[in-house]
C-alpha cells in the first residue's frame, strides 16, 4: 500500500472529507478502483447544468481531472506525488442531467510520466466525452 492507494481505499470507503474544491465543485468520491483503473457515478444537480439542461464542458474537465487523477493514484510510487501537465477532453456526445458512470484508466506509465485516459458514459451506454492526460510524477516537495 502507498499514500495514494490508502487514499484511494478512503475514499472508496467513504470515511473521508472530501477537499473543499471537491465540495464545492460538488464532484463526489470513488466508487471503486483497481490496480490501472478507477470509476465513479455522478449525477449532475441542476444548479451545474446550462441553460439548455446540458452539461458545461467545463465542468466535464473539472470531472477527468478528478478521475484521470483517481487512476494515476492506483500505479503512483509512494515516494512520490504527480502534477497533471497536461489534459484534453473530446466531446462526443451532448450531456444530459442524467447519471454518467466515469472510468480512468492508465494507458502507460514511466519513472517520470504516468499516461491516463477516461471516459464518460450515459445510462445506456453511449459515450458522451473521452479525457486523456499526461501526470508528471515529482518527489514530495517538488
Amino acid at each position: 500500500m502507498t499514500w495514494a492507494t490508502d487514499r484511494l481505499d478512503q475514499l472508496k470507503g467513504g470515511d473521508v472529507v472530501l477537499p473543499p474544491v471537491v465540495q464545492t465543485l460538488q464532484l463526489g468520491g470513488l466508487d471503486d478502483w483497481g490496480e490501472g483503473w478507477a470509476r465513479k457515478t455522478w449525477t449532475p444537480a441542476q444548479e451545474l447544468l446550462n441553460a439548455d439542461g446540458s452539461l458545461f464542458g467545463g465542468y466535464i474537465a473539472a470531472l477527468a481531472d478528478q478521475i484521470l487523477a483517481f487512476a494515476a493514484m492506483t500505479v503512483a510510487p509512494g515516494d512520490a506525488m504527480f502534477r497533471t501537465s497536461n489534459l484534453k477532453v473530446d466531446f462526443i456526445r451532448v450531456g444530459k442531467a442524467e447519471i454518467l458512470t466515469i472510468e480512468g484508466r492508465v494507458v502507460a506509465g514511466t519513472k517520470s510520466m504516468i499516461h491516463v485516459e477516461a471516459d464518460f458514459r450515459r445510462p445506456d451506454g453511449e459515450l458522451i466525452a473521452r479525457a486523456s492526460a499526461q501526470q508528471m510524477v515529482v518527489p514530495f516537495g517538488g
